[in-house]
């Protein structure tokens, strides 16, 4: 947790890793680590589990907490460890929070309480409960109204970050792209934003964002650490090549409910044994298999090949 006292330094390309199962579903450590190892490998420089490409609302508080509990021992303090561990439960919340301070993370993705559309105050008060519980560990709000049914209001998170030090950021996955910069302006130059809308990650950058907690990551992490690299380095030409490249990634990606794509391809080139995920999500249909392997190939120049870093 050697980020921790400095969370400015949790930047660059941050994967948020989908959960693997085996084929009866249960959640595969070893796949998880082997994950973390090709990641770390091809130049993630932070990794996040837990999120919402993780599938933790079909998953127990025991399993979520072993799979952070396993992910902060091989990260190892190497990069920034990020996991998120919010619910739409309060106390579930907190205990997560907890394990995941325990086991050396540096800070704590928080997701919006879902279902329940929360009113502005009410979030005010389930962001300020957390902190306030855990006053030395960085939080981080994940906003993603398409999955939560409930936004953050650019004021309302303005709010939170004036009020708790230890709030220090913000995850935006909203396709409304002038909500990441009222929330920047209202909060100024030290907030440390990253967009989990993978279009939107590039154009992040010129706003003050830190980097991207990009799904793409799964299948791509060299490629999405490079476009961060290339546009915090001023080399625009290549940040616009490698982001307009990945188009048909991204589209891969959502070909059917997110993570199923991601997971049958990285099965089906062997970095995880299954591509199974739970209920109510399906399996990739044979329609959807048939629709990744077109996306693949007309981007195959920018998928990162599982042999390269060696995860077995």
């Amino acid at each position: 947790m050697r980020y921790r006292s400095d969370p400015a330094q949790i930047r660059g390309a941050i994967a948020p890793l989908f959960t693997p199962f085996s084929d009866d579903g249960d959640v595969d450590h070893d796949g998880l680590r082997a994950m973390v190892r090709w990641q770390l490998a091809n130049g993630s420089r932070g990794i996040s589990i837990g999120g919402s490409t993780g599938e933790p609302s079909s998953q127990s508080v025991a399993e979520r907490a072993e799979a952070i509990r396993t992910v902060a021992s091989e990260v190892s303090d190497t990069v920034p460890f990020l996991p998120g561990t919010g619910s739409a439960k309060l106390d579930e919340t907190l205990e997560l929070t907890s394990v995941a301070g325990e086991a050396g993370a540096d800070a704590v993705l928080i997701i919006t309480p879902y279902y329940t559309r929360p009113t502005q105050e009410a979030l005010y008060s389930w962001y300020s409960t957390v902190a306030r519980e855990f006053p030395s560990l960085p939080i981080v709000a994940y906003n993603v109204p398409v999955r939560t049914a409930v936004e953050i209001a650019p004021d309302t998170f303005a709010r939170l970050y004036r009020d708790h030090d230890n709030i220090v950021g913000i995850k935006e996955t909203t396709k409304d792209f002038e909500h990441f910069s009222r929330v920047m302006h209202l909060c100024g130059k030290d907030l440390l934003m990253w967009s989990g809308i993978e279009l939107l990650c590039l154009p992040l950058i010129a706003l003050g964002g830190v980097g991207f907690i990009s799904a793409l990551s799964n299948i791509a992490p060299a490629t999405v650490a490079r476009t961060y690299d290339a546009a915090v380095a001023g080399d625009w030409d290549t940040a616009r090549e490698l982001h307009y490249g990945v188009h048909p990634l991204v589209d891969l990606l959502f070909a059917e409910t997110n993570p199923a794509p991601a997971k049958w391809l990285m099965a089906q080139r062997g970095l995880i044994s299954s591509g199974f995920v739970r209920p109510p999500l399906l399996p990739l249909s044979e329609k959807g298999q048939q629709r990744v392997c077109e996306l693949a190939a007309r981007a195959e120049r920018y998928l990162t090949p599982v042999d390269e870093g060696n995860p077995a």
